[in-house]
């Protein structure tokens, strides 16, 4: 069982590494976030074999984990920054182009949405999941999602200066 595990989170590592890095990343927007969360969601899941995982079972229980560890992770924070002052404020990044500067105003209008909001951001139009499928994960009713999902488009269209119908692209459920 132990070599069958060994093999199962090299082959996850090796195939769907990036791609969960980049989950991590649009989760925390920072890259060394996101491998930390990649590293530690991979630690908490294979600390514990499990005999019947196969790659997809395996990869949507690291990214649960990911999602967990990263509300977790920031609700730390928020309670560490309450108690602490601020001392610095991150310096501002020069715009070398079009396509970079609005990926730097994404990042920044990403990082004024609450955790939650983010998570369901990611989750709907990163993974694409339905809003059944968010508020299964997040263990929330839909409306819920649907309310977060609401405020953040919102936030995301008056952050970048966008009309919301172009933020939406899309209304399914």
């Amino acid at each position: 069982m132990a070599k069958k595990w060994s093999l199962l989170l090299t082959e996850l590592v090796q195939v769907r590494g990036s791609a969960l890095n980049r989950y991590g990343f649009l989760l925390s927007g920072d890259r060394a976030e996101a491998a930390d969360l990649v590293q530690e969601a991979l630690v908490r899941v294979f600390a514990q074999p499990r005999a019947s995982w196969d790659m997809g079972a395996a990869e949507a229980y690291v990214r649960r984990t990911m999602l967990n560890y990263f509300l977790d992770q920031h609700r730390r924070r928020a309670r560490f920054v309450t108690a602490t002052p601020r001392l610095a404020q991150p310096t501002a990044v020069a715009e070398h182009s079009e396509g970079v500067g609005l990926r730097i105003d994404l990042l920044a209008a990403l990082k004024g949405l609450s955790p939650r909001q983010r998570a369901c951001v990611v989750l709907r139009y990163y993974e694409d999941c339905t809003v059944p499928a968010i508020a299964s994960q997040l263990s929330c009713s839909e409306g819920t999602v649907k309310g977060h999902l609401s405020d953040a488009l919102a936030r995301l269209g008056a952050a970048l200066d966008t009309p919301r119908t172009e933020v939406e692209g899309d209304t399914r459920s």
